[in-house]
């Protein structure tokens, strides 16, 4: 089991965090126990949810804490991801909660994309089930450095310790045959009875670790690497005061007047003459600054080319290895052409080939394809270069989409090898 190194004073930053797991294992249930005990519910909305609990016949249900949508409500279930935002003496907390069932395993996908960390339930009757497996390996996929696993429902098994070890080592076991490398916390709870949540309570006098509150107030926040590549996606392209302006959102690195940079992919170089913002100019940009860059010579820049500097060996390809995720309702097909949506560029792409798919559950694989929720290794050709940044060097320009060209639809969410 990971250590916790305990801070003892001071505010530790604002921490992002997940919950993901299988079908009814308590994910709402427990986020709105841990915004209850930790007094971060408001007294209206508390009412709200005592009189909703009351008609149906309930005692007190906290999972109506973050389903929001009607849907939810009267189906019991969670369908769209629901964002709870709370704070305690020691740290501000962004929660998602995401929708347990597969067909919305995409939703888990985008909440998974800004998280620091992922609490993976697991219901202590079922043990480690398919859908467990798939979170815990999106996870790992998009780089998530802490996972916990919180054993939930311990009530319904009498609390029993032997059955707790049997889950941990379960998926220990899965952690290290899929190469999981995310720091990895084991905490036994009741969602429903506030065990371990807040307080320890009084029924796992035997679990020696912080209850979760606990870990989550303490557990390091990676930062944001400085030392990134300058990466500019060009937005839009707009002209005023007779001069060519390219806005957009700095995704990683920095730039100042005067720095040479590259537009990619056609390789043309020039300097940056000038950095403008709302209040006017400004010397620097850096990562997540919304700018408009004007250069020094009237290069051809459109909207999907990429500026860098211009001593940057940014890797520039028009066939890529990726990792999928498939999201689409149909298999995959590899005759047929997608359209792939890579920061602000969009061009057609085809699937050549398809490579090692992860091992998500433990039926045989479906012939050469991904099926919903599937997830392997593929090989893409494009129809335009991009600037094919590795993922897991440079998650802002290192992922992308593939959309249906018939309907519109989002098929699968990728991350360039």
């Amino acid at each position: 089991m990971a250590t916790i190194e305990r801070i003892d004073r001071g505010e530790q930053g604002v921490l992002r965090f997940l919950t993901a797991g299988s079908v009814d294992d308590g994910k709402s249930t427990l986020i709105g126990r841990l915004l209850h005990d930790s007094k971060a519910i408001l007294a209206d909305q508390l009412a709200s949810i005592e009189r909703t609990s009351r008609r149906r016949g309930q005692a007190l249900d906290l999972s109506l804490v973050t389903d929001g949508l009607v849907a939810e409500r009267e189906q019991g279930i969670t369908i769209d991801v629901a964002y709870r935002y709370f704070a305690t003496a020691r740290r501000k907390f962004i929660i998602a909660d995401a929708p347990g069932h597969e067909q919305y395993t995409r939703n888990m996908v985008t909440a998974a994309s800004t998280a620091q960390l992922a609490i993976l339930l697991v219901d202590a009757q079922h043990g480690v089930v398919a859908q467990t497996r798939r979170h815990a390996t999106i996870a790992h996929l998009l780089g998530i450095p802490h996972l916990v696993v919180a054993v939930n429902k311990m009530d319904l098994v009498g609390y029993r310790r032997e059955t707790f070890a049997t889950i941990v080592d379960e998926f220990a076991r899965f952690a290290a045959h899929t190469g999981i490398t995310a720091a990895t916390h084991y905490i036994p709870l009741s969602a429903l009875h506030g065990d371990m949540i807040v307080e320890r309570g009084e029924h796992l006098p035997w679990h020696d670790g912080p209850p979760l509150l606990g870990l989550l107030e303490t557990v390091e926040i990676p930062q944001p690497a400085e030392n990134l590549p300058f990466r500019f996606p060009v937005q839009y392209v707009a002209r005023f005061d007779a001069v060519r302006g390219y806005m957009g959102r700095v995704e990683s690195g920095a730039v100042q007047v005067g720095d040479a940079v590259t537009v990619l992919p056609s390789g043309r170089t020039t300097r940056v003459r000038d950095i403008r913002v709302f209040e006017g100019s400004r010397s620097m940009a850096r990562r997540h600054d919304n700018v408009t860059l004007i250069l020094d010579d009237a290069v051809d820049v459109a909207r999907g080319d990429m500026l860098v500097h211009a001593n940057d060996a940014a890797p520039v390809a028009r066939a890529i290895d990726a990792t999928l995720c498939w999201l689409g309702n149909e298999p995959l097909a590899t005759a047929r052409t997608y359209r792939l949506r890579h920061a602000t560029r969009e061009l057609r792409a085809r699937v050549s080939r398809i490579g090692r798919r992860w091992e998500i559950t433990d039926a045989p694989p479906a012939g050469a394809t991904l099926a919903m929720n599937d997830i392997g290794e593929v090989g893409l050709d494009l129809a335009e270069p991009i600037v094919a940044d590795a993922y897991s060097v440079n998650a802002a320009t290192g992922h992308f989409i593939l959309i249906d060209e018939a309907t519109n639809g989002t098929v699968a969410a990728g991350m360039i090898r």
